[in-house]
């Protein structure tokens, strides 16, 4: 199958103040707003948007510790996942209740991507920041607790991920999505609607890896790697190419079915948005990008948006 043309949209900027590494975007239909996260910058973000237009202001909440991910609760608040736990947040910059301790060594772990399934459960999984061991373990969060899913070290092999991310449903909840980063490699599962079980792992998509010694400007070609991912509502997988400069649209089957580029180089995650669900949003990275990349793609660290043909999937609530 031959690879499809690279489309080259004009991105919208949704806004103007950069962060060093936007991610977990999220559509909160009953706010209009557009909700994220700030990982280094440890803070969380949301905007009220008309169409691609800002209505009101940005806003910002000061965090003291990375939020690697975030979701909206089911009759109002956020739940978020913090480097030592999870966290209930009833209103917008109000006191956190620990819903679960994090369950490893928060000097060399800390969650990152993640959100709720359809049945309202939270999900989110972990990173090995000295990026060595494949440690990384995804989570979920009921009401009987914190358990881990896939992932981790056992008997002293390793399972897991170094970077977990890319976490997604289709749209019949049969199968789930779940990445590693820094294996270039997405994967796919049978998933249990009830019980959260996660079954027949097999690999969905898997990127050339990066060429030893590559940086920014290289000769060497260089596609990316799967970074976080939303699922339309043809069930399609799309997926930030961090270091790509693009996303990929990829069918069930895991065929490149679309090549979108992007407005920075280092896209994180999409969400789709807007009152029919056919605004594409991007998150992206600034922080340790070269002055070089910088000068090419000066707004990286913001928020841009694209109108899609075919509309994504409603954000799921967590429902405590």
């Amino acid at each position: 199958m031959n690879a499809p043309a690279l489309l080259k949209p004009t991105w919208t900027p949704i806004t103007t103040e950069p962060d060093g590494l936007g991610e977990s975007p999220f559509w909160h239909p009953q706010e209009q707003r557009l909700y994220w996260v700030d990982i280094p910058g440890q803070r969380l973000g949301r905007l009220a948007v008309d169409g691609m237009q800002a209505r009101g202001p940005l806003e910002y909440w000061p965090l003291t510790q990375e939020p690697g991910c975030i979701a909206p609760v089911q009759g109002g608040g956020l739940i978020v996942a913090l480097r030592d736990g999870i966290y209930r947040a009833r209103t917008w910059g109000g006191d956190l209740q620990q819903l679960a301790a994090a369950p490893y060594d928060t000097s060399k772990l800390r969650f990152n991507d993640g959100k709720c399934d359809a049945q309202g459960r939270f999900w989110a999984g972990s990173l090995y920041e000295p990026k060595g061991q494949a440690q990384g373990v995804l989570y979920m969060l009921d009401d009987q607790g914190l358990h881990a899913m896939v992932g981790g070290v056992k008997d002293g092999v390793e399972h897991g991920v170094v970077t977990a991310n890319g976490l997604a449903w289709s749209p019949d909840s049969r199968t789930a999505y779940w990445a590693d980063t820094a294996a270039h490699q997405v994967r796919s599962f049978d998933f249990d609607a009830v019980s959260g079980q996660l079954t027949n792992s097999r690999v969905f998509y898997q990127a050339t890896p990066k060429p030893a010694g590559w940086a920014w400007g290289s000769d060497a070609p260089y596609g990316g790697r799967p970074d976080g991912a939303a699922v339309d509502a043809e069930g399609c997988y799309w997926s930030a190419q961090y270091e790509g400069g693009r996303l990929l649209r990829m069918s069930p089957k895991g065929e490149v079915l679309a090549e979108v580029s992007t407005p920075a180089f280092c896209p994180t995650m999409p969400c789709f948005g807007g009152a029919d669900l056919k605004t594409l949003f991007i998150t992206t990275a600034r922080q340790g990008r070269s002055a070089a990349e910088l000068a090419l793609y000066p707004p990286s660290g913001c928020i841009f948006g694209i109108r899609v043909d075919v509309p994504g999937l409603p954000v799921n609530h967590h429902r405590s």
